[in-house]
């Protein structure tokens, strides 16, 4: 692993804290440096180790930041040495004791529907009776009844909520996330929610990516209609698209393209329109049935294809092929989603790695099919239901999902430039964070190089 300094940048943080910090006398640190992993790279997490020298003869192994970014990692020697060097004040760096844990990058959760109101705990029992997702929708539960209950809700209400979650989230190691709109489906409600999702990233210390998701259902009073479906496509092209776009809060933009919902022409109609105002497009695919969304999201250069719990062969085929360009689509798996719904099969996560298409995990969190704000509970259903090592699921929940959300030269890895935002977890080795499922395994969570979550 080639390693380099971070020069320059001597000034305070903020009043009284030091603009260094040390994290010291861990066994194991996971850097997933080298960029997104792919193929059989997806389970090699460039981890360092003690290989049997411990803290009792050079501190163990270090991890160094200076005003949020990472200056460098490896024994401790090597890191105080190369401190000294850069003209770093070492009583500048305040010390975080690993005391022989793991660390590894901050986890980014790249899919969740984080502000909602009200719960859907009523749909379990349906599914268990053999209702199945587009049956409850189709009469008016689903998606429709959080539609309406947040769209009651008022702002301080769904801020309140996002960030209760926010908390629990951060609690599991999560430090960036994405969030959908979504649960609005009419103007206001959307610029309320992508609002919400920008305060609550602006306060921290999660950093929070608002994504528009108004094609996630057709909404109550455009299903009336004969031509409800394209009536309210064309509502979300020649109304909500420009509001959002002039609000200027989305980065990306997505839809829900499924059998039943939106086709891949309107699907391709909706994220086109919204590449124009400059919104990334990302695709809900093939959740219950081959829609033509994997091959979709290859075609418009999507940053990640989600769900792909029935992707088609030739949807395997077209990620395939963009994952041999410069622009791979990244296969975004919610596998607790699969799980939540009593599905008996999940997306083919080995088939698509052995494919060479880069996987990455998320919670899906929302109230009706995941109500998950756990990553590491994600890795364990991973590792269980789709195949994926410990290593893998990793991959996929940090450098992977990073690339997921256009950030993947920022955030996802422990590299000597990027964003100090760590977890400290009190296990001996990543191999076991999913191996304990819904422990509490997070010791400590450095966000930009400041401690923002410490367990007592």
């Amino acid at each position: 692993m080639s390693l380099r300094l971070i020069q320059g940048g001597r000034g305070e943080t903020e009043a009284g804290a030091k603009p260094g910090l040390l994290v010291v006398g861990a066994s194991e640190i996971v850097t997933m440096a080298g960029g997104l992993r792919r193929g059989d790279a997806q389970d090699d997490v460039a981890a360092l180790h003690l290989d049997g020298a411990g803290p009792a003869t050079d501190g163990g192994l270090v991890i160094a930041s200076w005003e949020g970014r990472i200056v460098l990692a490896g024994r401790r020697a090597e890191v105080d040495r190369a401190i000294a060097a850069g003209g770093y004040p070492a009583e500048r760096f305040e010390p975080l004791d690993a005391d022989g844990a793991t660390v590894t990058p901050g986890l980014v959760d790249p899919h969740t529907h984080l502000l909602f109101a009200g719960a859907r705990e009523e749909e379990l029992v349906l599914r268990q009776r053999g209702a199945d997702y587009l049956e409850i929708l189709a009469a008016g539960g689903g998606i429709l009844s959080t539609v309406e209950a947040t769209r009651e809700a008022s702002s301080q209400a769904l801020e309140a909520h996002g960030r209760r979650w926010l908390a629990e989230m951060l609690g599991h190691g999560t430090t960036t996330i994405e969030a959908k709109s979504g649960y609005g489906l009419d103007l206001a409600t959307e610029l309320r929610l992508l609002e919400t999702a920008h305060r609550l990233g602006a306060a921290g210390p999660v950093d929070v990516l608002p994504t528009w998701l108004g094609a996630h259902a057709v909404p109550r009073e455009f299903r009336t209609r004969p031509d409800g479906t394209e009536a309210y496509v064309k509502h979300l092209l020649d109304e909500q698209l420009p509001g959002i776009a002039a609000q200027g809060r989305a980065r990306f933009a997505d839809v829900f393209c499924e059998d039943g919902v939106f086709s891949a022409d309107q699907s391709r109609r909706v994220l086109t329109a919204a590449a124009a105002y400059g919104l990334a497009p990302r695709l809900h695919a093939d959740e219950l049935a081959p829609s033509g969304g994997a091959e979709l999201a290859a075609e418009i250069g999507a940053l990640s294809a989600d769900h792909l719990g029935a992707i088609s062969d030739a949807g395997v085929d077209a990620l395939a092929e963009a994952a041999a360009t410069d622009r791979p689509v990244v296969a975004t798996l919610l596998p607790a989603t699969t799980w939540f719904l009593l599905h008996e099969h999940g997306a083919p996560a080995r088939r698509l790695i052995e494919r060479d298409i880069p996987v990455a995990l998320g919670t899906d969190f929302n109230p009706g099919t995941s109500p998950t704000p756990s990553l590491p509970f994600v890795m364990t259903v991973a590792c269980l239901e789709l195949g994926m090592t410990p290593s893998e699921a990793l991959a996929a929940v940090t450098i992977n999902a990073a690339f997921a959300v256009g950030l993947g030269e920022e955030i996802g890895a422990i590299e000597p430039g990027r964003v100090a935002d760590l977890v400290i977890w009190r296990v001996p080795t990543h191999r076991q964070i999913p191996y304990w499922p819904a422990a509490d395994l997070v010791r400590a969570v450095v966000k930009s190089g400041r401690i923002v979550h410490e367990r007592p």
